[in-house]
């Protein structure tokens, strides 16, 4: 599949188990639409998911890709 096939794939998925409009799925990074749909799996810290991110994670990324 191309990445177009596969981005409208997981649109319809965010509208349909979501509610999300399209504006909302593409405002989503892919992360946060991991996150959600981890969550709606029951996968999450402590449960073989990642932990979600600390202030000083974000801290850290912010550092070290500044926006300008």
């Amino acid at each position: 599949m191309t990445f177009g096939e596969n981005a409208a794939r997981l649109a319809g998925v965010a509208g349909a188990l979501l509610g999300w409009r399209p504006e909302e799925f593409w405002r989503a990074t892919p992360g946060e639409f991991a996150a959600v749909v981890a969550a709606l799996a029951g996968v999450g810290a402590g449960q073989g998911g990642e932990r979600p991110a600390l202030a000083d994670d974000l801290a850290r990324l912010m550092e070290a890709f500044p926006d300008g």
